[in-house]
């Protein structure tokens, strides 16, 4: 290969060298693998109001985590933060049977989804197959504000 034509007055660079990572030895097994971390589930980044019950069995904590999701699917059309990082799942309440209620809030009493959202609400955790029943009940004690917002939430709305 040809070196490059230089300019008129540029000295010639060398590259630096980097260190080499060892040969490896064949005859040693390889060393064993560190265990992968736990992904986390949605409730990991949830806000303060909702926490999950420590002793709900395994079957409705992964309905749970799903339903979760879906509810990080349903926005407040006035704020571009989904319904759950915001803070307004107060509780969600799972039988042995998948019957599900959920309290909920709003940001304010005269917000204009009052009549749309909860049922919003309602549908799509319905369309999650394993659930049996849902009873959304919108709440206003506690009062929302913007501490029960998750730290994305804040983020995503310019509030760090």
């Amino acid at each position: 290969m040809e070196p490059l034509p230089q300019k008129s007055g540029e000295t010639e660079r060398a590259l630096p060298v980097l260190p080499s990572a060892p040969k490896a030895d064949p005859s040693t097994p390889p060393a064993p693998a560190a265990a992968a971390p736990t992904s986390p589930t949605p409730l990991d980044f949830g806000h303060a109001m909702h926490q999950s019950p420590p002793d709900l069995p395994p079957a409705q904590r992964a309905l749970e985590a799903t339903i979760v999701e879906v509810l990080r699917t349903v926005f407040d059309p006035e704020i571009p933060v989904n319904i759950y990082e915001l803070g307004l799942i107060y509780q969600i309440d799972i039988d042995p049977q998948n019957h599900v209620k959920v309290k909920m809030t709003l940001t304010a009493p005269g917000c204009p989804v009052a009549g749309s959202l909860p049922g919003d609400v309602q549908r799509k955790i319905e369309s999650i197959p394993q659930v049996a029943e849902v009873d959304v009940e919108l709440v206003w004690e506690p009062p929302w504000d913007k501490s029960r917002m998750s730290e994305a939430a804040m983020m995503d709305l310019g509030l760090f």
